[in-house]
């Protein structure tokens, strides 16, 4: 079966998270991703879980195998001018180079748009970044912990008297990684439309901008931002999260609360507050928040989840709810094994390992995961083949700690 990328080569000079997930993304539509290692080093992501004290001796290394699954690596020392002269042969025949280094790192190695670009006209140049490629810090370094700061999020998350909140699992770079993504595909359909490669940006803080669209919106056309939501304080207890008797939590998501309440009210078996005049319409539900979320906090409180979620599923009142996962429930979520949201691959070392599978659907040319993260420089020898290098000069590099 096709796949949408087939045919499109991706030189990939990037590592930890923000930068590789951009070209995994790319990999997993079935681009051919071609990952540059330092040639002693390699990408630092292959060392993140022995740097945070942990066994992975038996268990896949969960960070680089998400980060770099369906790519080919090769080692290179790119202060070596032997290496730069494979980077140059590798781009001539590729679609798109991507990176993430620190502003003036490329262009030290001669690696920048405007060298490569010499070699292809057509090149997709696509860099990750954390501030944007313009302005006084656009060349300060920026990792995950940073986006989520600069971009305002750490206070939008949470209650509003607490203090800024990080979220966790690199949530920055993954968003910074989607947009880059995004716009290589955009440039390349417009090469294709028009003829010309050139440069992509996705930074850190454009891109956690762009997540909250809404509230940013809010706050550039009304002067005020979405504030922070207190649960215990909804303007719209229909619009709210709840615990139950198990002490796990249910989410309600009704935009039009005054279509529901009556009902609502009569699926909990408290008629009554439907003729509450505190609760009688959005307006006095709005005034009288914290009364009516408390009530409701008592209610959800004297029954398990499960049996809320029966009796809202087999109500007349159509109600808008789902559960509120802990990222533990997602692996046997139905609603994700149905979609293929996690899937199992063979894992050639580690048997079947189960694995984020691709979140968008095309029904004639689906993504997919084909290889593993690749072993260290486990395919230099055959990308230098497919260049043109025959043994005896794969075998001279070798010696000039070139690869």
């Amino acid at each position: 079966m096709p796949m949408p990328l087939d045919g499109i080569k991706v030189i990939d000079w990037t590592i930890w998270q923000q930068g590789p997930v951009a070209s995994v993304m790319l990999a997993d539509l079935g681009a051919e991703v071609i990952k540059i290692e330092d040639r002693v080093a390699g990408d630092p992501g292959r060392g993140i879980l022995q740097m945070s004290g942990l066994d992975i001796s038996e268990r896949p290394n969960f960070y680089f195998e998400a980060n770099n699954r369906n790519k080919k690596s090769i080692t290179l020392d790119l202060k070596r001018p032997e290496a730069r002269e494979v980077v140059y042969k590798l781009v001539a025949g590729a679609d798109v180079f991507v990176q993430n280094f620190r502003r003036g790192v490329a262009a030290r190695l001669e690696l920048d748009y405007a060298t490569l670009s010499r070699h292809n006209p057509r090149l997709i140049y696509a860099s990750a970044t954390g501030y944007g490629p313009e302005g006084p810090e656009s060349g300060e370094p920026s990792f995950d912990h940073l986006g989520l700061a600069r971009s305002g999020i750490m206070l939008a998350a949470g209650e509003p008297e607490h203090p800024p909140l990080p979220i966790s699992g690199g949530v920055a770079d993954q968003m910074g990684a989607v947009m880059l993504a995004y716009g290589v595909l955009a440039a390349l359909f417009a090469r294709e439309r028009h003829g010309m490669g050139q440069e992509v940006d996705a930074s850190h803080l454009g891109s956690m901008m762009w997540l909250q669209g809404l509230s940013v919106s809010s706050l550039l056309m009304m002067g005020f931002p979405i504030p922070r939501m207190s649960r215990a304080r909804a303007g719209n207890p229909l619009w709210n999260h709840y615990r139950c008797g198990d002490e796990r939590w249910i989410a309600l998501s009704m935009l039009q609360p005054d279509r529901y309440w009556a009902d609502f009210c009569d699926a909990l078996d408290r008629p009554e507050l439907a003729e509450d005049e505190r609760f009688r319409d959005l307006r006095a539900r709005a005034q009288n928040g914290e009364a009516c979320v408390a009530i409701l906090d008592e209610i959800f409180a004297t029954r398990p989840r499960d049996e809320w979620l029966r009796i809202l599923r087999e109500h007349r009142g159509d109600f808008i709810f789902t559960v509120v996962n802990a990222l533990a429930d997602l692996p046997t979520d139905p609603q994700v094994l149905a979609n293929d949201y996690v899937v199992d691959f063979e894992h050639p070392t580690h048997g079947k390992t189960p694995m984020l599978g691709v979140p968008v659907r095309l029904s004639e040319t689906p993504g997919g995961i084909r290889a593993p993260a690749p072993e260290f420089g486990q395919h230099t020898e055959e990308i230098l083949l497919e260049l043109g290098y025959d043994w005896d000069a794969i075998g001279e590099l070798r010696e000039k700690d070139v690869i």
